[in-house]
């Protein structure tokens, strides 16, 4: 496991300083001692250790401003690794990413999450150690991996709150078996949270913004970033959009309330929309009994993109719902952008832009003040995996956080 004297020294300090490095690619001393507040003296040490810890190297010289030129760091981007996984409901997504969020390698597979819990996570375990194998990453240069799931979750203990897809994995401590298995820290998230955060760490976003994620694979999610910090609640289960009600009369959802958004306009809505009309199903080759909805979605996804009218029908439909939880969000949070990630955004991102763009912009309340804006998320569908291995970075490098007794590698036996 990397070690370093990160947590020994002024970790908010240092955190703060390599946080404003990584948004800004290149910057000088006097630049961050200027973002910051605090003397030269005081960026000159905390760059120095940064660069003793490896994490930071000398560039070269800025442009000229009229005395002597300044000299310039930047990340190391091989420095260090985390992993991000995602674990779906059909698919499972690992991928290795280096300091500036980079995306070094990946696989995905299918059927994981249908198996019981110990098989699936042993699945997980040995395509992580396959992969890091196959990039020839440092395992000493891992600083852990983001195992990000649909929720509800209890983040702390690390477990599922759900028996969803099975009865199995209900209370099922999947964190702390997956590092067990490959000997590295451990943490559990929200898929949609992951995949908000990821955009900042990317530099997608302004640091400074307040912004939302609308993340959609199998189920529907949300997320909300505040100044670079996930919004949690009190147990981190918040932004759950697709769960909101959009009717009162609607039937009972298997998470206790009624007439939930997801089930309108996600995936699995629409695959059973896609079934019950006439002749549609059989053109596009649907399988009535199939599991796999984002394999299924994808294919009336296809269709509403080259002009099947039906088909484009039923993800405009999809899209008026989504809008409405767009424009909810923006009420509650007052956020300036909302970013559409996820593998089911990514085969039709073009049609869900449009449609939630033009229901923001004619219902939002505070639209007077300001325009919010719907992007697509730039991590494309592995947006959540690649928002899981963010935030281990983050959380070791930028937030100043110990980790949990119960996230540390396991030896193995």
């Amino acid at each position: 496991m990397a070690s370093s004297p990160i947590w020994a020294s002024r970790p908010k300090t240092r955190g703060l300083v390599l946080d404003l490095i990584r948004a800004a690619r290149t910057i000088s001393r006097v630049e961050l001692a200027t973002a910051t507040g605090l003397t030269g003296a005081t960026i000159s040490e905390v760059v120095r250790e940064l660069m003793g810890d490896g994490l930071v190297v000398e560039v070269g010289r800025g442009a000229p401003t009229g005395g002597k030129p300044r000299t310039m760091v930047q990340l190391n981007p091989l420095a260090r690794y985390s992993v991000g996984v995602q674990l779906e409901r059909n698919t499972c997504v690992i991928v290795v990413v280096d300091l500036a969020g980079r995306q070094v390698a990946r696989t995905s597979f299918q059927g994981a999450a249908l198996s019981p819990p110990e098989q699936a996570l042993s699945l997980v375990a040995s395509q992580v150690e396959a992969l890091l194998a196959t990039a020839a990453v440092d395992r000493d240069k891992v600083l852990g991996i983001g195992l990000v799931s649909y929720g509800p979750q209890d983040r702390r203990a690390g477990v599922l709150l759900t028996p969803q897809p099975t009865e199995d994995w209900l209370d099922y401590p999947v964190a702390r078996r997956l590092a067990e298995s490959v000997g590295l820290p451990v943490v559990l998230d929200n898929d949609a949270a992951a995949a908000a955060i990821g955009e900042y760490w990317m530099g997608a976003v302004d640091p400074r913004s307040t912004y939302g994620c609308i993340y959609m694979a199998t189920g529907i999610g949300g997320g909300v970033v505040v100044a670079g910090e996930v919004y949690r609640g009190s147990s981190s289960n918040s932004v759950e959009i697709g769960h909101i009600s959009i009717d009162v009369h609607g039937e009972e959802c298997p998470c206790g309330n009624v007439g939930c958004l997801e089930n309108y306009a996600g995936p699995s809505a629409l695959v059973r929309q896609a079934v019950a009309t006439p002749g549609l199903a059989q053109r596009l080759a649907l399988d009535p009994a199939g599991a796999d909805f984002l394999t299924e979605f994808a294919r009336i996804a296809a269709a509403a993109n080259t002009g099947d009218a039906e088909a484009r029908g039923l993800v405009e439909q999809s899209a008026r719902y989504l809008g409405a939880a767009a424009v909810t969000m923006t009420s509650l949070f007052d956020v300036d952008t909302i970013v559409l990630a996820g593998p089911s955004f990514a085969v039709a991102g073009s049609i869900y832009q449009s449609v939630i763009q033009q229901e923001v912009d004619r219902r939002m309340f505070a639209r007077r003040a300001h325009r919010v804006r719907v992007v697509p998320s730039v991590n494309g569908s592995d947006a959540a995996a690649i928002g899981g291995a963010v935030l281990v970075l983050q959380s070791e490098l930028t937030l100043g956080n110990p980790r949990p007794e119960d996230a540390r590698p396991v030896p193995a036996s």
